[in-house]
């Protein structure tokens, strides 16, 4: 069975982070598409260090001669996709910018995808995952209560706010078909965007399940049948039991033939949600993750393995 992207072929730039502007191409390769990876010619070593270079070719060429910049003129009509992951202006000063791109190849969908948004004051500058979900808001959902923002991991600026939803647009630019389709993505308004619900509980106040200081919500660790605990030999387990039916599970399991089976304090007091985490975070410490996997396996308590 062909794969729904198989027969076009992407053009991708090699940036400076390594893996992360090139998610894009790495998904459309993953569905079936040819990618060629255009690397600087003094780029060390080969094949570069980059785990999301796996089964993409690679051609080393100066860009700045020539005869490089002639080739890859002449590579340009062969391809579908084409993907700049550079700071504003880079492949412009190379006459290698859309208008440029598409007098050689209309129907080639041009991908831009960067950090920071291409205007104000942060376009020219530097930065990573942090930075980006810091300007997009994100980064002041996570973390502990009454403890400062923590970066969760560099998958939500880098490689979904950026790299996936870079390649939706180009999906859509390819599903539209169009001629000199131009996609322009980048971490920050990307990431804004996946955190929308967050941002639309948090505008409801007290009465939605972002309303609260960061670490006190339902869904960010503040409710105790919503986070991790840790079991007997030291490992995690990970409770997302919302509904009632399946915290009913989740409590029959926990405590069932205990003196506390059927006499667990009610979660929709307010007060007894410290008292809830308490007994739960001793009660997982009694037995090693295996054991409450054999507990919980084949029952809706909403458990899984950290």
């Amino acid at each position: 069975m062909s794969l729904p992207l198989s027969g076009p072929l992407v053009i991708e730039f090699a940036g400076l982070a390594p893996g992360v502007a090139h998610t894009p191409a790495t998904s459309c390769k993953t569905y079936g598409a040819r990618v060629l990876r255009i690397d600087p010619h003094n780029a060390t070593p080969t094949p570069a260090v980059d785990t999301l270079t796996e089964h993409k070719r690679s051609l080393k060429l100066d860009l700045k001669s020539v005869s490089g910049h002639a080739l890859l003129l002449r590579l340009l009509p062969k391809a579908t996709i084409l993907l700049d992951p550079y700071r504003p202006g880079v492949l412009e000063k190379l006459n290698l910018s859309p208008a440029a791109v598409h007098a050689v190849n209309p129907k080639l969908v041009y991908a831009r995808l960067t950090g920071f948004r291409r205007d104000g004051k942060y376009a020219d500058m530097a930065g990573h995952d942090i930075n980006f979900l810091a300007v997009s808001g994100a980064l002041s959902l996570f973390g502990r209560k009454g403890e400062a923002p923590a970066a969760p991991g560099n998958i939500l600026g880098d490689f979904a706010g950026g790299g996936l939803v870079c390649f939706c647009g180009i999906l859509l630019a390819l599903l539209d078909g169009k001629e000199e389709r131009v996609v322009e993505a980048n971490m920050v308004d990307g990431t804004a965007g996946l955190t929308s619900f967050a941002r639309f509980e948090m505008a409801k106040g007290v009465r939605g399940a972002w309303g609260n200081e960061r670490g006190g919500n339902l869904l960010d660790g503040g409710a105790p049948f919503y986070d991790t605990f840790r079991t007997k030999d030291g490992k995690y387990m990970a409770v997302g039991a919302l509904e009632q039916r399946f915290y009913e599970a989740f409590v029959e399991g926990m405590f069932r033939g205990t003196e506390l089976h059927g006499k667990v304090p009610d979660r929709e007091v307010p007060t007894n949600s410290p008292v809830l985490r308490e007994l739960f975070g001793k009660r997982f410490l009694e037995k090693t993750r295996e054991e409450w996997e054999g507990v919980f396996d084949g029952t809706d308590a909403c458990y899984a393995r950290a």
